[in-house]
């Protein structure tokens, strides 16, 4: 007589966690570091419960059934987690093929016929393969939420503008300038010409490893759209090496000051303002 397979796991449910558990906290690549074994066991112990309660003798062979919805979400806030923790994809889909080692266990030592061992055997295995499709799909979303927070994080704090004096803003580029980056810089850039009531700006560029067409052009545009604004920009931090390949590469920067530094730069703002700074003379006395 066949076994129910269902009723068979559910039956079986704390030796399955606890075999499931035993193949967790085998693996030599266990970060404890990240979560501890009671998490672990907590997590596992949910997840076995969402599985045998939804389980039965229809859905087991059909792992694209809706049945396993509360299950598959359970498992998508498992990866979405680990992602986000810094787990690997190594790790992170040990977890669930893992479970499916104990979970064949249990079919091992409780069928006898060997034909029903195999058919069982098979319908546990493409069941838990369709949870590792939807585990990795979902860490490498959750990996790339990471990433794009973290490049986003990045770009505003390599792109800080400082407001130097009354008047004059200064924003110091660091690596290079893509489109994106650009975007970022020129919205930046807008923002605090704007807070700030500020009439000049300066971008400086002693950051930047290296000048072409491309990067050029892009500096071009965010000085047409600080002019936009109302305010003249200026571009420090022009090295030998940088007007070399700008005179090579026949970009016109004529129409754009450029000085050799940010103190220049400073120099040439406060002029243009009709400001002038003068070191203080100690006066001393009898």
């Amino acid at each position: 007589m066949k076994q129910d397979i269902a009723k068979l796991l559910q039956k079986k449910k704390k030796q399955l966690l606890e075999n499931w558990m035993t193949n967790q906290l085998a693996d030599s690549a266990l970060r404890e570091d990240l979560m501890s074994n009671e998490e672990l066991r907590g997590q596992s112990e949910e997840f076995v419960e969402s599985l045998l309660n939804t389980i039965n003798g229809s859905n087991i062979a059909e792992p694209s059934s809706s049945d396993f919805d509360p299950v598959l979400e359970i498992l998508a806030g498992i990866s979405m987690s680990r992602a986000r923790q810094g787990f690997s994809p190594r790790e992170t889909g040990y977890y669930i093929f893992s479970l499916k080692d104990a979970l064949l266990q249990i079919l091992q030592d409780e069928i006898k016929d060997p034909v029903q061992l195999f058919e069982s055997s098979m319908q546990v295995t493409r069941l838990v393969d369709s949870f590792s499709t939807v585990t990795f799909e979902t860490f490498i979303k959750g990996r790339e939420d990471v990433i794009l927070r973290q490049t986003d994080e990045i770009a505003e704090i390599s792109t800080p503008v400082i407001r130097v004096w009354d008047g004059i803003v200064a924003l110091p580029i660091i690596g290079t300038l893509d489109s994106a980056r650009t975007q970022v810089v020129m919205e930046n850039l807008l923002e605090q010409i704007v807070q700030t009531g500020s009439s000049i700006a300066i971008l400086d560029i002693s950051g930047v490893p290296a000048v072409d067409s491309l990067v050029a052009q892009h500096l071009i545009k965010t000085v047409s759209a600080t002019r936009l604004m109302g305010a003249e920009c200026i571009i420090s931090g022009i090295r030998p090496e940088i007007a070399q390949t700008v005179v090579h590469l026949g970009i016109d920067l004529s129409n754009i000051v450029t000085k050799a530094s940010l103190a220049s730069a400073l120099r040439y703002a406060f002029s243009m303002l009709q400001l002038e700074v003068k070191k203080k003379t100690k006066v001393i006395t009898q």
